[in-house]
């Protein structure tokens, strides 16, 4: 399997342009060969491939449309198989094209192979990662120029591929324990949605055949149903409209942002969750920067971002500038407020030993277990509140609803 050059296409063609072309043809020696190129069209595949002595028997354009959107776990797989190829001795190029050809993705085998042409044109791999942002943030490329330039590529790669599947797997156990009770609420909301509309009328027939006087409990349930059957569209219009322009809201507000995050922070079980989760990110972010040799400083760029909470954002740009200006990174962090005592004291013998980095890593990995711990008991101790509130909402509703029917000798 060969894969041609992929700079054919000719200075009059803009890149944005070019597209990608597989192609098949025979070497000199009559063995058949498959590759991809970029090109401006199936003219330059056909030339280029013929000036490299290749006999073409196939070009078609590939199509890159559609598949699903790239994912950080799509990115967490493929800096694994590129650290584990390249600890295996396999060129660069030669990785890039073997993890592109595996990927199930149209999407992902683009973006591989644009940053697989970029590098072999001669730009740097961190250069050509940094063309594409939406993939490759700040901490990512920041690693790869260290491991560039210190020639320790694969073992940074390994390192960083290692920091993805760990920060996935918090997110992944976070959004696993948020699911249940998320489930369970939308379930009860259909299922209020179908009593209010359909059950509750058909119960008011009946009982307009009874005459006389309805329980208090019953009249208002029977006077919020009527409510929702004539303004449902009012309803489920304010409530769609509402949750997106909070959404919306909570992702471009810096302030919103702020509110809502510590807000989540001094929620009750989750608040300590998500807590917890977030210093496990912000520990294991520095650890590995650290130990990638990226000075303080400078590492506390991607540190704030990667933690995913906007408290601990604007805790760590005060931390920066403190530490800019010579202050010890623990009297920086104790200084902030947001950090509980066991990180501050690990971070004060990281300094004092010179192994910051370790000390890190253990807190993180500290963190790590509380957030299993906590997940694993989470739902246990979820079940008895949801209970309740389910108990509450349906319980009270078909209850209301029967209280004429146990009185129906007096109403008769």
């Amino acid at each position: 399997m060969a894969t041609a050059a992929a700079s054919a296409s000719t200075a009059s063609k803009s890149p944005s342009k070019e597209q990608i072309f597989e192609w098949e043809g025979k070497d000199k020696n009559g063995k058949v060969v498959r590759g991809e190129m970029r090109a401006g069209g199936e003219s330059v595949v056909s030339a280029s491939l013929r000036r490299q002595g290749i006999l073409v028997t196939r070009v078609k354009k590939r199509r890159t449309t559609g598949g699903r959107s790239i994912k950080q776990k799509d990115i967490a797989i493929f800096t694994r198989q590129l650290a584990t190829m390249m600890k295996a001795g396999v060129p660069l190029l030669q990785a890039f094209d073997i993890v592109a050809r595996g990927s199930t993705n149209p999407r992902m085998t683009k973006l591989l192979t644009d940053i697989r042409n970029d590098v072999e044109t001669g730009t740097s791999l961190s250069s050509a990662f940094r063309k594409h942002p939406l993939h490759f943030d700040s901490l990512y490329c920041n690693l790869v120029e260290a491991g560039e330039a210190g020639g320790i590529l694969e073992a940074l790669l390994d390192r960083l591929a290692l920091y993805q599947e760990k920060t996935i797997a918090i997110k992944q156990k976070i959004k696993g324990a948020l699911m249940y009770p998320v489930a369970v609420m939308v379930v009860a909301f259909v299922v209020l949605t179908v009593i209010m509309l359909f059950v509750i009328p058909a119960f008011k027939e009946v009982f307009k055949s009874f005459g006389g006087e309805l329980p208090a409990p019953t009249l208002a349930v029977i006077a919020m149903s009527e409510f929702f059957v004539s303004y449902w569209w009012a309803i489920f219009g304010f409530l769609g409209g509402g949750g997106y322009f909070f959404f919306e809201s909570w992702k471009r507000s810096e302030r919103m942002q702020m509110f809502m995050d510590r807000l989540l922070l001094k929620v009750p079980v989750f608040g300590d969750l998500i807590n917890k989760s977030v210093i496990a990110r912000w520990t294991r972010t520095l650890s590995t920067m650290f130990a990638a040799g990226v000075p303080l400083v400078e590492a506390l760029d991607s540190v704030g971002g990667a933690s995913g909470n906007a408290v601990y954002v604007m805790a760590t740009e005060q931390i920066q500038k403190d530490v800019s200006t010579g202050s010890a990174l623990t009297t920086s962090m104790t200084a902030s407020g947001v950090f509980p005592t066991m990180v501050l004291q690990m971070t004060a013998i990281g300094e004092e030993s010179g192994s910051l980095d370790h000390m890190l890593g253990k807190a993180a990995e500290f963190y790590e277990n509380e957030v299993d711990e906590m997940v694993k008991g989470l739902s246990s101790l979820m079940e008895p509140f949801i209970i309740v509130i389910l108990g509450v909402l349906i319980g009270g509703i078909v209850v209301s609803m029967y209280l004429p029917i146990f009185k129906l000798g007096a109403v008769v």
